[in-house]
C-alpha cells in the first residue's frame, strides 16, 4: 500500500488523463490562454449543472466573495454576517473591503450556520449574509432565506466545499449549492470536490443585472475595453484551468458518490464508539464531503493529530482557531464573542483523508489505527 495522502489527486488524474491531456493541448494549440472558448463553454455547463442562469468565472474562490460583495454596493461600516467557524477567506474579504464582520455561531451537529443565531445578529446595518456550506454540508437554506427575505437582505453562498450538493425545500424543489441566494460563490483550488490544476473561481446569480455587474467587476469594471464604468479588479480563470474543469465537471456526480462511499465505510467503523461522533447528515440536503471531520468527545485530539501522522496516516484540523479570534480581524474587537458552539468545536475536531481514490484497504488501515489510538 502506497502512503495515503488526505487528498490524492495524482491517481484521480491517471484515471482522466487521456481527457485532461487533450483538453490541455488544445488550448496550447489554440494559443488562446486567456478568455478562450473553454470559459465560456464552462460558464454553459456549470450554469446548466447548478440551474442558474448566469456563471461568471474568476481567478479563485476568495476573489468571487469579493466581487460579490462590490457588486452589492456596499458601504464601509455596513454589517456582513458569516459564521466564524469557516475559513478564514469568508472574513477576510469582508475585512478588505472595510465592512463590519458580525459572526455568529453554527449548529452542533452539522457545522453549520444556526439561523437562530443569526436572527439575532440582524440589525439596520446588516446588508448581507454569507452562509458556508462547510465541509461538503448545506446550510439549511429554507429558514434562513425566508429570514433574509423579510429584512431584505441579499444571500452569499460560499459554496466551495459543497458543490454538486442538494437542499431539497419543504414543498419537493430540490436546488443545487450555490444557487439558492442573490449570489453564490465557488472555488477551484485542486483539492475541490470540483478542482483544477491551479487556482480558479466562478460566481453564479440568477439576476441578469448583478451578472452583469458582476463581470464587469471582475474585469477592470469595464463593459466595453478601455471604458471602465467602476472600480473593479484582475480576476480571470485561465483558459487551461476552464479546459480542465470542463473534463472534471463530467466527473463531479461520480466523485461525490465515491466520496460519499467512503464516508459510509467511516461511518461503519465508527458507529457507537462512545467518544467519535461521525458527520451529521441533514435530512435536506446531500452531504458530498468535501471533509470527513470527526467530533472526538473527551479525548486529546492534538495527541490523536500527532499519533496518526507517526502511522503516516495523514489528517487535518479544520479550523484551529476560529475566525473571531484571529490576529487580523483584532480591529473589530470580536475576540470575546460569545460562540459557544464555535469555540467547542475548534477544540475537538478532526478530519480523516477524504478523496474520491480511497481504496478499502487504505480506509480500513486508517480506521483500525484510529481505533487503535483512541482506544
Amino acid at each position: 500500500m502506497d502512503n495515503i495522502q488526505m487528498v490524492d489527486l495524482k491517481r484521480q488524474y491517471q484515471k482522466i488523463k487521456t481527457d485532461v491531456d487533450a483538453a490541455i493541448q488544445n488550448v496550447i494549440n489554440s494559443a488562446a490562454f486567456i478568455g478562450g472558448p473553454d470559459v465560456a463553454q464552462l460558464s454553459t455547463e456549470l450554469a446548466e449543472y447548478l440551474g442558474v442562469k448566469h456563471v461568471i468565472p474568476c481567478a479563485n474562490g476568495t476573489d468571487a466573495l469579493q466581487i460579490a460583495l462590490m457588486a452589492l454596493d456596499l458601504q464601509p461600516g455596513d454589517e456582513v454576517i458569516t459564521p466564524s467557524f469557516t475559513y478564514i477567506a469568508t472574513v477576510e474579504v469582508v475585512a478588505l473591503l472595510r465592512l463590519t464582520p458580525v459572526f455568529v455561531d453554527v449548529d452542533e451537529d452539522t457545522f453549520t450556520m444556526n439561523i437562530e443565531s443569526v436572527r439575532k445578529a440582524i440589525t439596520p446595518k446588516t446588508k448581507a449574509i454569507i452562509p458556508v456550506h462547510l465541509y461538503g454540508q448545506s446550510v439549511d437554506m429554507e429558514p434562513l432565506l425566508t429570514l433574509a427575505n423579510e429584512h431584505n437582505i441579499p444571500v452569499i453562498e460560499d459554496n466551495a466545499q459543497a458543490i454538486g450538493g442538494k437542499y431539497t425545500f419543504s414543498d419537493g424543489h430540490v436546488a443545487k449549492t450555490g444557487s439558492m441566494g442573490a449570489i453564490g460563490c465557488t472555488s477551484f483550488f485542486p483539492s475541490k470536490n470540483l478542482g483544477g490544476y491551479g487556482d480558479g473561481g466562478a460566481i453564479f446569480t440568477n439576476d441578469a443585472e448583478l451578472a452583469v455587474k458582476l463581470k464587469m467587476i471582475a474585469n477592470h469594471g469595464q463593459k466595453v475595453k478601455y471604458y471602465h464604468e467602476m472600480v473593479g479588479c484582475n480576476s480571470r480563470l485561465d483558459t487551461i484551468q476552464a479546459a480542465i474543469l470542463r473534463v472534471k465537471l463530467r466527473q463531479l456526480d461520480g466523485y461525490c458518490d465515491a466520496r460519499r462511499s467512503a464516508a459510509d465505510y467511516y461511518d461503519a467503523a465508527f458507529k457507537n464508539h462512545p467518544n467519535i461522533i461521525t458527520p451529521f447528515r441533514a435530512p435536506y440536503s446531500t452531504h458530498v464531503f468535501h471533509q470527513y471531520t470527526l467530533r472526538l468527545i473527551g479525548i486529546d485530539r492534538d495527541m490523536v493529530h500527532k499519533k496518526l501522522a507517526d502511522r503516516n496516516i495523514p489528517s487535518m484540523i479544520y479550523y484551529p482557531v476560529p475566525s473571531h479570534k484571529q490576529a487580523m480581524l483584532k480591529e473589530y474587537g470580536t475576540e470575546n464573542n460569545y460562540l459557544p458552539v464555535t469555540d467547542m468545536l475548534n477544540k475537538e475536531v478532526i478530519s480523516l483523508p477524504m478523496h474520491t481514490e480511497l481504496t478499502k484497504e487504505e480506509l480500513s488501515f486508517i480506521t483500525t489505527n484510529l481505533l487503535e489510538i483512541i482506544g
